[in-house]
C-alpha cells in the first residue's frame, strides 16, 4: 500500500508541450499498437520532468485520456513508485542512500549536511526554493558509497567537503559535474589497481 501524499495545491490543467509531444510519438514505436497502455511509465516521467519535478493529478488524468486506459490505472503506477514524485520538490531533488553500505561510509553525515544546507526536514523544500531531500534504500551503487541521486544523476564517492560543495552549488544553480569523486570511472578500481590492489601503473 502506497503512503505517498498528493500534494494538496494542485493545478487544473496539464498538456504536453510539443517538445515531449514528439518523444511520446518515439516512445509509442516501441510497443505493439495494441499495448500502447505499457507506455504509462515513461509518459508520466515525461510529465515530471515538464511540470518542475512533479506530477499533478491533472497530468495522469491527460495521461489516462491520451493512452484510452481509466485514471485509477494511471493513478495507481503514479503512486507505487518511488521515482514519481507527487508534491513540488525543487528544481533539485536529492535523494541520500542511507542504507547498510552508504551508511558504513558516511551517509548519515550526508543527511546531517542536507537537513543544515537544505531544510532541516526531509520532503522540505529549502527556502531559496530550489531544493529539497530525503531519504531513500539503496540506488544500486553500494561499491560507489557514500554516494546521492540528484534529479537523474548520481553523485558518488563522497565524504562531508565534496558533498558541501555539491549543495552549495545546487543552491547557487550551478550544479557540479555528477560522477565519481574520488575521479574513478564507473566502478574501476583507483590509480590503475586490479582487484587484488596491485598497482599496474
Amino acid at each position: 500500500m502506497s503512503l505517498k501524499k498528493v500534494h494538496e495545491d494542485q493545478p487544473k490543467d496539464f498538456k504536453f508541450n510539443s517538445e515531449n509531444l514528439k518523444k511520446v510519438e518515439e516512445i509509442f514505436k516501441r510497443y505493439p499498437e495494441k499495448n500502447k497502455k505499457s507506455a504509462v511509465m515513461p509518459l508520466l516521467y515525461l510529465a515530471q520532468r515538464q511540470n518542475d519535478n512533479w506530477i499533478p493529478l491533472a497530468a495522469m488524468k491527460y495521461i489516462a485520456n491520451y493512452l484510452s486506459i481509466p485514471y485509477i490505472s494511471v493513478y495507481e503506477v503514479a503512486t507505487f513508485y518511488t521515482m514519481y514524485n507527487l508534491a513540488p520538490v525543487g528544481k533539485y531533488f536529492i535523494q541520500v542512500c542511507t542504507t547498510t553500505p552508504c551508511l558504513i561510509r558516511g551517509a548519515d553525515k550526508i543527511v546531517k549536511l542536507c537537513k543544515d544546507k537544505i531544510s532541516p526536514n526531509e520532503n522540505e523544500i529549502s527556502k531559496q526554493g530550489s531544493c529539497s531531500w530525503m531519504e531513500v534504500e539503496c540506488l544500486g551503487a553500494c561499491v560507489s558509497a557514500p554516494m546521492v541521486q540528484i534529479n537523474d544523476d548520481y553523485y558518488e564517492d563522497l565524504d562531508e567537503k565534496n558533498t558541501k560543495d555539491i549543495l552549495e552549488s545546487l543552491i547557487k544553480d550551478k550544479p557540479l559535474k555528477p560522477g565519481s569523486y574520488r575521479g574513478r570511472k564507473n566502478t574501476a578500481p583507483e590509480k590503475k589497481l586490479n582487484t587484488n590492489g596491485e598497482n599496474h601503473a
